[in-house]
């Protein structure tokens, strides 16, 4: 059984605008998945289906196996947690630590566990000198952490993040990727994220769909999808800067072997050029 899937899901807006057609979907226990595909394919309205923000026009989403109803809708947020694009979306509270603990308060948990919850979070995302502080005052990377944070404490099985390194400074964004890695390992969640920067898909994914015009055309893991240059541009994207340079040594007849992450090129080049001796 899936942690999450969906079948066959369809979701129009007023107007009749269609922003999800037949979208068949699977997310295995501790994976990590990226959607990926231009602006108005469809990601946020997917992720929004995930956790039961929006209701299906049609098609069924599933999670452990369960449709989502009005009935199961506390415990499919307890396993789903959503981190929206906009921080400001999510952030409300008058203090740091008010904001965190306010997803583990509507568990309705005893305050022990909420106040450790929200101190374990808090740490994890080094966020320990904020608790006082107010959200609307932070940084647009303080507060990503901030609504991070407050997912994160109530320890969901899966954490689907909007768009994580949108706005954020170089330093900003390897904090996040560091935090999703981290995520991942110590608690063995399922992460589903979307994101523009596709260097970041090739860190960080295990295995990718795309999307366009509301439907996925095409899923496979980081070396299946990132090979289709030509579906790639299709939908205006383009694979990593290090897998596109390995390519053109190749053309070129260097004898190198493909590549995706930073590690894995460096290892590559390493192979082809040998090391340098100082």
């Amino acid at each position: 059984m899936h942690i999450i899937e969906t079948i066959d899901l369809c979701h129009t807006y007023k107007g009749n605008i269609s922003a999800l057609k037949n979208v068949t979907f699977i997310a295995p226990r501790n994976t990590r998945i990226a959607i990926i595909g231009p602006n108005g394919a469809g990601k946020s309205t997917l992720f929004k289906h995930l956790n039961g923000v929006l209701k299906p026009t049609s098609g069924t989403v599933l999670v452990r196996g369960e449709p989502i109803t009005k009935e199961n809708i506390k415990e499919v947020r307890k396993t789903v947690g959503l981190v929206f694009q906009n921080p400001d979306d999510q952030i409300f509270s008058p203090t740091v630590e008010q904001d965190v603990a306010f997803g583990p308060m509507n568990l309705g948990l005893s305050e022990d566990i909420v106040q450790h919850r929200v101190s374990e979070a808090l740490k994890f995302l080094g966020l320990e000198d904020y608790r006082t502080r107010v959200p609307h005052h932070l940084s647009g990377g303080e507060k990503k952490r901030v609504a991070m944070a407050g997912i994160i404490a109530m320890e969901p099985q899966v954490l689907i993040l909007d768009e994580p390194t949108a706005g954020l400074d170089p330093q900003g964004i390897r904090d996040v990727v560091r935090y999703i890695r981290e995520f991942s390992v110590k608690y063995g969640m399922t992460i589903i994220f979307s994101t523009h920067s596709i260097s970041l898909v090739a860190e960080l994914a295990e295995y990718i769909y795309v999307i366009n015009n509301g439907s996925f055309v095409a899923k496979g893991t980081v070396p299946e999808i990132f090979s289709r240059h030509e579906l790639l541009q299709s939908v205006r994207l383009d694979i990593p800067v290090l897998p596109k340079l390995i390519r053109s040594l190749q053309d070129h007849g260097v004898d190198i072997g493909m590549a995706y992450t930073y590690k894995e090129s460096e290892a590559a080049f390493l192979e082809a050029f040998g090391k340098v001796n100082d």
